[in-house]
């Protein structure tokens, strides 16, 4: 590293660098400089967690690998979101990732902050090889109940990819008739990065949808309840009544709109 270098030089170093090699690490553990061992720690404990993240970034790969090492490339992720809430849509999302993504820290949606949500969504439509998104709304859900919605919803949003997938890994989820292989992984979005990446883009999705509700009824507050039954959004459906955006198959939607 030359001549001795500023401890703000050091710090702007460290975080400039891919890598430290081992010669420039030991090179600065012999600076007996507080600051600069503090600087150190911080770099171990950073590399740490990036070596975890890695880890389990890999770990989350293996029903894919199984894919790819059997000669498929083209591996579909499917997860949902919205199955549960009393208004909105129910959205699944399909996504197909290229062999050498990675994005650190990729997991469960709901395991995710919001601003990390949105980060994450950018950077997988814009990386990924194709994704698809499908969405059914209340009035249908009520006409074909939520758990056959839910499975229409995947299969529109398989075929939003545009292309065709050679195997398709789906949370809890079974399908029938799809033109592809498919396996179904109970906590899949846990297990598959895939399936975790689906489930960023279905939640993203659904919850951008919800805002857009909360502009039109803001009464219910959607944009904070996303259609779930709090006790807020209890208290307004006893005061405003339902709207057309509640599924009334829902208990105790149903009952409100008979009133």
């Amino acid at each position: 590293m030359g001549k001795q270098l500023t401890i703000s030089e050091i710090n702007s170093y460290l975080n400039s660098q891919q890598e430290i090699s081992e010669n420039e690490l030991e090179q600065l553990k012999l600076d007996k400089r507080t600051g600069v061992q503090k600087l150190l720690e911080r770099y171990e404990r950073n590399k740490e967690k990036q070596q975890k993240m890695r880890q389990k970034f890999n770990a989350m790969l293996t029903y894919e690998q199984t894919q790819y090492d059997l000669g498929n490339t083209m591996i579909a992720g499917i997860d949902e979101a919205g199955r549960g809430p009393l208004a909105g849509p129910v959205v699944a999302a399909s996504v197909i990732l290229h062999k050498d993504f990675y994005l650190p820290g990729l997991n469960d949606s709901k395991q995710l902050s919001k601003k990390a949500r949105e980060a994450y969504y950018d950077i997988i439509t814009n990386e990924s090889i194709a994704y698809g998104v499908g969405l059914i709304h209340s009035s249908e859900i009520d006409q074909i109940n939520i758990f056959n919605a839910t499975k229409k919803a995947m299969k529109t949003s398989i075929h939003q990819l545009g292309i065709l997938p050679d195997h398709v890994l789906i949370d809890a989820v079974q399908l029938d008739s799809l033109p592809c292989t498919s396996e179904s992984i109970i906590k899949g979005d846990q297990k598959s990065i895939s399936i975790a990446a689906a489930s960023i883009l279905a939640k993203v999705t659904r919850d951008r949808f919800m805002m857009e509700l909360h502009n039109k009824y803001p009464q219910y507050n959607f944009a904070s309840n996303m259609g779930y039954g709090t006790k807020e959004h209890m208290q307004a459906l006893n005061e405003h009544g339902v709207t057309e955006y509640h599924r009334k198959s829902f208990s105790p939607v149903g009952e409100l709109a008979k009133a």
